[in-house]
């Protein structure tokens, strides 16, 4: 049988070149580079996982069957998406993107598949907003008090570089994870966001959006590569500020 590349793997070439391209500015602040692949590598290995679980809770094991549920990371590693793509944008200083080995879903096994396929595929984010909500939770509760402002300020005014190695993996944990968790939201396909538009459009629609779906990677491909207008500054940017301030409160 045929196998196809997973279409976040054609963003996964671009980002590539793009990092690549950058990867000789890249050696500046080295421990903060190893710290966002570590943090990039566990948060979208659990975003696929939270997928396969929600799904099993909807009544489709295809996932635990295939041996994926599990923490166990190399069930879930991507070549591309999960090793060389984030390792060389967090070379680049280009940000935090990967993916792992999408979790395999058959809705027809589910009890009502059109509402439950929106929940299994919206839990990808929200296990990232969780991680980053966890962030904030450690920096104010686990860490002495008034950690979290301070982590705000020296951001704000230092870098994040400023920062020690613990406080420094925590806001690298929030702030990767809201990224993650926006790009995702996105409501393109195969982004999980797209999910939303399935759902509320007319069963005598599907037809049409599963074939805009075969077209629709290119078009994230360019808005992924050539970002026309800043748009993803637009789209990370309020919810990155948010969470930052959140540290300040």
């Amino acid at each position: 049988m045929k196998r196809f590349v997973h279409p976040q793997a054609w963003v996964a070439i671009g980002l590539i070149v793009i990092a690549l391209y950058g990867v000789r500015h890249s050696f500046r602040d080295f421990s903060t580079t190893i710290l966002v692949f570590a943090v990039v590598v566990p948060s979208i290995i659990l975003h696929e996982l939270a997928h396969g679980v929600s799904a099993l809770a909807f009544g489709d094991d295809t996932a635990r069957k295939a041996g994926r549920l599990t923490l166990n990371p190399v069930r879930h590693v991507d070549p591309i998406g999960t090793l060389i793509l984030p390792g060389l944008l967090a070379l680049a200083g280009l940000g935090a993107f990967g993916y792992a080995k999408p979790v395999p879903i058959n809705p027809a096994r589910m009890r009502h598949p059109r509402n439950d396929l929106l929940v299994v595929s919206l839990a990808g984010p929200a296990t990232n907003l969780a991680i980053a909500g966890l962030s904030i939770f450690l920096l104010r509760v686990a860490r002495p008090s008034g950690t979290a402002r301070l982590v705000y300020v020296v951001v704000s005014t230092l870098g994040v570089g400023s920062l020690d190695l613990t406080d420094r993996l925590l806001y690298l944990l929030g702030f990767v994870n809201v990224t993650l968790a926006v790009f995702n939201a996105l409501p393109i396909p195969p982004l999980d966001g797209s999910a939303v538009v399935a759902r509320l459009l007319p069963r005598s629609a599907m037809p049409a959006w599963y074939s805009f779906q075969r077209y629709a990677m290119l078009g994230l491909l360019v808005l992924v590569l050539l970002d026309p207008g800043q748009f993803l500054a637009h789209v990370f940017g309020p919810a990155q500020r948010t969470w930052a301030r959140l540290l300040a409160k």
